[in-house]
């Protein structure tokens, strides 16, 4: 490979792009605006995603997944996320979820569960934060007892992604309450009808309304000894090397509601005509056109970078993965936003995509670290 070609994507790469976006457009568009209406699962999503592989396209195929590479994950979220940001949240999440497996458990766990999620049989969800512990997760509350050969659960999680369709929960737990802070935390996995394991209410949301987030409860829930997710107290420091891969996603989220507003907006302009011309002709609107595409371009490039990094295991992976989901979803929000205005009226109203872009837009600036907890990462990077 020589360094000319490490800033573009493989012909294998644009071959998938294209597969996608066919799929989101025929498939998952048609359903997008009613989706976000009624705060409906898109079922219609997860069956064209299920039919395609594109479901959860990282997993091994020695789990009998596809093995997408993370650039290539990135680009199916990327192009799913550029119709309906919901539904992005499927492959996603799926990756959040079982990337803990991937990086900690045993093969044993993981021939288990990943070819099920492979499958479409099953998807994944992720439960670290609650309620006095988002971004302090260290702080958490919620507790594991040792029982004979197993644990008995107690607590609760917050702001769970996709629960209640979920078949399986990857969900951390202070294992050794004296332990020190932060070396004191395991993973175990958790099945949706686990004796015990209650849901809370929907959460009514800003955005991102198609894709359900609710609370787990547990009241003494006996987990297996065999459903732990690598060694007792290692479960923090499997969780936040989780997120180093999947804040990268976040960033492909971005980047692909970002591009559908702005596919949404040059569109727009070069239909509507104010004082006798179309608005694109206008130097003012053009300027707003090419900072928005600017902006766009050096996200999805800094995505891409760190997508690469994420696959292979690259030291400086926590700064490229921060700085990419922070810069793309702070762009996302600025593009969405710029591109109603573009619009006027129109943009305000519920007859356009673009309203409900900007919504979705502000949660990739919150969840898997908000943007200022991104800002210490990279600046405890910086420092060390």
């Amino acid at each position: 490979m020589s360094d000319f070609d490490l800033f573009r994507t493989t012909e294998d790469h644009e071959e998938l792009r294209e597969a996608v976006r066919s799929v989101a457009e025929g498939r998952i568009a048609p359903h997008a605006a009613e989706v976000d209406e009624k705060s409906a699962f898109p079922q219609e999503a997860l069956d064209a995603l299920v039919a395609t592989d594109f479901h959860a396209p990282h997993i091994a195929e020695e789990y009998d997944g596809v093995g997408a590479d993370a650039l290539a994950t990135c680009i199916v979220i990327e192009e799913v996320a550029r119709v309906c940001a919901s539904s992005s949240l499927i492959p996603a999440v799926n990756k959040l979820g079982t990337m803990p497996l991937i990086l900690g458990a045993s093969d044993e766990v993981k021939r288990r569960y990943l070819p099920e999620v492979a499958g479409g049989e099953a998807m994944f969800s992720y439960g670290l934060s609650e309620r006095e512990a988002g971004s302090d997760t260290a702080n958490m509350r919620s507790q594991a007892v040792p029982d004979g050969d197993g644990w008995v659960l107690n607590g609760q999680k917050s702001w769970i992604t996709n629960a209640g369709v979920s078949k399986y929960y990857t969900v951390l737990a202070v294992t050794d309450p004296e332990g020190a802070r932060g070396r004191n935390v395991s993973a175990f996995v958790l099945h949706a009808d686990d004796e015990g394991f209650t849901l809370g209410e929907p959460e009514r949301k800003l955005g991102i309304k198609g894709s359900p987030t609710r609370e787990l409860f547990f009241d003494n829930v006996r987990v297996p000894g065999d459903r732990i997710v690598g060694a007792p107290g290692e479960g923090l420091k499997i969780a936040l090397r989780t997120l180093d891969h999947t804040r990268v996603t976040i960033g492909a989220q971005a980047v692909g509601i970002a591009q559908g507003a702005l596919d949404q907006a040059v569109a727009y302009v070069k239909e509507r005509k104010q004082f006798g011309k179309h608005i694109a002709e206008f130097q003012g609107v053009q300027f707003m056109l090419a900072d928005m595409a600017m902006k766009l371009e050096t996200a999805r490039q800094m995505v891409y970078v760190a997508a690469a990094k994420s696959e292979r295991g690259d030291e400086d992976l926590p700064f490229y993965g921060a700085a990419a989901k922070c810069y793309a979803s702070d762009a996302a929000m600025e593009i969405t936003t710029d591109a109603v205005q573009l619009l006027g009226g129109a943009g305000y109203v519920k007859d356009f995509p673009l309203e409900r872009m900007m919504r979705d837009a502000k949660i990739t600036q919150i969840y898997e670290g908000t943007n200022q907890i991104q800002r210490m990462v990279m600046a405890r990077q910086l420092l060390k």
